[in-house]
């Protein structure tokens, strides 16, 4: 079938998507539960996540911009976390409204505790599935995620 697509296809699609969404709840349910004992959500996680992954600095925006949230969603989030010493504002020299948010040493400490734990559980979800395999559905997910994206 050229240039088009099959209903098999589009039925696959619409249930690789649903899985998704299931598996988005699962996964925050149980990143929760793994990072509660660190006054971890898996928001805050993924927070601390996007600063860790990025060499520089960012204002809110950009971080909420890599994550795929929204500005509010994570300046909420930040303004927490700074109440709780994980985050510190900076002055960004770029912008004087929009300061950079940076983990303090209590904030990286804690995040690699996460990393610990979160090693742990990545390896008893892969027991019994194949590296190929992973590598062809995170793959399969990229392409997907880069065409919403466009």
């Amino acid at each position: 079938m050229t240039g088009t697509t099959s209903r098999d296809t589009v039925s696959a699609v619409t249930e690789l998507i649903l899985e998704v969404f299931r598996l988005n709840g699962a996964l925050l349910a149980s990143g929760d539960r793994l990072v509660s004992g660190l006054s971890l959500t898996s928001a805050r996680w993924q927070v601390l996540g996007a600063i860790d992954a990025s060499p520089v600095a960012l204002p809110i925006s950009h971080v909420a911009r890599n994550m795929g949230l929204t500005r509010q969603a994570v300046q909420r989030l930040a303004n927490e976390m700074a109440k709780d010493g994980l985050v510190a504002f900076e002055e960004n020299p770029h912008h004087s409204r929009a300061k950079l948010i940076v983990m303090t040493t209590h904030g990286r400490q804690v995040y690699a505790a996460a990393m610990k734990l979160q090693r742990k559980w990545a390896a008893q979800l892969a027991r019994g599935v194949e590296t190929a395999e992973i590598a062809r559905a995170t793959a399969t997910l990229g392409r997907f995620r880069s065409r919403l994206e466009r």
